[in-house]
């Protein structure tokens, strides 16, 4: 074989060797490429945090946090309320809030409203006045609210999560501690779309999803019977779909929306109401789950 032709073949098999080898990245560049690691801190002053989250607004989501924490109170735990939907504060209105927190400077001090520990952004700015705020405004707000209220002695705090995968959320997933989320949905496949997104979410984060509930499931009508106006079955299906737990149901009942709007929610007005009845099942699961 001719000199050159072995000379040609050489080069070509070392030029494969090189090509085949894969470039070293520097340690420097290794730890920029290494997926950041988050510290979650517990919110100070409580055993446990329970968010309630909505992936879709207007299924309830604040109604449902609001009638747990008086549930829980009502079965024997020491319980606060942090409402941490920003753009969309409810609990000034459920619960008839229209006083400022005090501050000692450092901290502030929750507002007890039906021996419930209460702190919500709608306490700091007019109920009327839009929160345009950005991502790091929002962290900012979550920090104060978790790690600078005078939270005292509780056993559960329940957080009403704001609706959506956004800022919010990932802050409140990556840098608090949750013991556990709750899921609220009603049975629409437009809201079960976005309960599909909020179940991955929490998954990849690493908060245990304590199950799915269908709110607002039916309601009764006069003749006594059933109606499923928004469909039926899919939170269920949702829920073992994704392997968790399916809560049960709520019905639609007026009284839930005229006690709320009225500044107190159905379980404190009426304790002994079918409704009632539901989240008091609800909070002592709760209970004989964590404490």
């Amino acid at each position: 074989m001719p000199k050159y032709i072995v000379s040609l073949l050489q080069k070509t098999s070392n030029d494969k060797i090189m090509t085949d080898k894969k470039p070293e990245l520097s340690d420097a560049m290794k730890k920029k490429l290494e997926p950041k690691k988050f510290t979650k801190n517990p919110i100070l002053g409580t055993k446990f945090t329970i968010a309630i989250s909505s992936a879709k607004g207007g299924v309830g989501k604040s109604t449902f946090a609001t009638n747990l924490a008086l549930a829980l109170k009502k079965v024997g735990c020491k319980v606060g309320l942090l409402d941490a939907d920003i753009y969309g504060p409810s609990i000034p209105k459920m619960f008839n809030i229209n006083e400022k927190p005090k501050s000692d400077g450092q901290k502030l001090e929750p507002i007890v409203k039906y021996d419930i520990q209460c702190m919500s952004i709608g306490f700091l700015a007019d109920q009327q006045t839009p929160m345009i705020w950005r991502g790091p405004m929002v962290t900012s707000a979550i920090k104060t609210f978790t790690q600078k209220v005078n939270w005292k002695d509780l056993d559960f705090i329940i957080v009403d999560m704001p609706p959506g995968t956004g800022d919010t959320q990932l802050t409140f997933s990556q840098e608090i501690k949750m013991d556990g989320a709750i899921i609220v949905s009603t049975p629409q496949e437009v809201a079960l779309l976005d309960v599909k997104r909020g179940i991955k979410m929490f998954d990849k984060l690493g908060v245990k999803i304590l199950g799915l509930v269908d709110n607002m499931s039916f309601f009764i009508g006069d003749d006594g019977k059933k109606y499923k106006i928004f469909g039926e079955g899919g939170v269920k299906k949702t829920a073992e779909e994704f392997e968790k737990e399916f809560l049960g149901e709520i019905p639609i009942n007026t009284e839930v929306g005229k006690t709320s709007d009225e500044g107190k929610p159905l379980v404190e007005a009426n304790p002994d109401h079918e409704i009632s009845k539901i989240y008091l099942d609800f909070a002592n699961k709760i209970k004989s789950t964590y404490l």
